[in-house]
């Protein structure tokens, strides 16, 4: 993606950047809701604390990250929130509260699994000197990020296990979906995504 080359190579216009950042971090107060909902309706104890540990990152972790990127580069808090965040934000909420568990985590699991697929690319990649958003690339090419990737990953592998063949499908189309999302969430900054007027 271009927003990805760009980032790479630290040319990305920095408006670009911070419209990124911006929607980002209204994703991510959602994604750590959807995270808590699952927590609250695992089966297991272990699922239930490890998604309750998922939230906290989401929540207090990357949320550092952002406060940093909104100081330094002077984002405005009360951003109106972008047609594809609200609708990726609105599919894993409703997910996380009115399907089965297991589709929730599978929904879920895209969020985590392309940001640590992306920043294993970026990081693979000659790196730049002086890139203004290379601490944005070290978050999430970092050997934590990875070790969190990978429970999340082995979660969802094992409560498939439980589940029907056809619940296995239903969890399968909720990842591609969020999968469609997550690229829908990174071309609209790019775009610099607006609602029509």
């Amino acid at each position: 993606m271009p927003f990805i080359e760009e980032l790479i190579n630290g040319t990305l216009d920095q408006e670009k950047f911070k419209f990124y950042i911006a929607q980002d971090s209204l994703y991510l107060a959602d994604f750590g809701r959807a995270l808590s909902l699952v927590a609250a309706r695992a089966h297991t104890t272990d699922h239930a604390l490890e998604f309750m540990r998922f939230a906290e990152g989401a929540i207090v972790v990357e949320h550092a990250l952002h406060a940093g990127y909104f100081q330094q580069l002077g984002i405005q808090k009360s951003t109106t929130i972008s047609p594809a965040c609200q609708h990726y934000t609105r599919y894993l909420l409703s997910t996380a509260a009115l399907d089965q568990v297991e589709v929730a985590m599978a929904g879920l699991l895209p969020c985590f699994w392309i940001y640590k697929e992306v920043g294993d690319y970026i990081y693979k990649q000659p790196q730049k000197e002086n890139n203004p958003y290379q601490e944005w690339i070290n978050t999430y090419a970092g050997e934590e990020f990875a070790g969190i990737v990978k429970r999340a990953i082995n979660i969802c592998d094992e409560a498939a296990t439980k589940c029907t063949p056809a619940q296995q499908q239903e969890m399968t189309d909720a990842f591609v979906t969020a999968c469609k999302l997550e690229w829908m969430f990174w071309d609209s900054a790019w775009r610099m995504e607006k609602w029509p007027v």
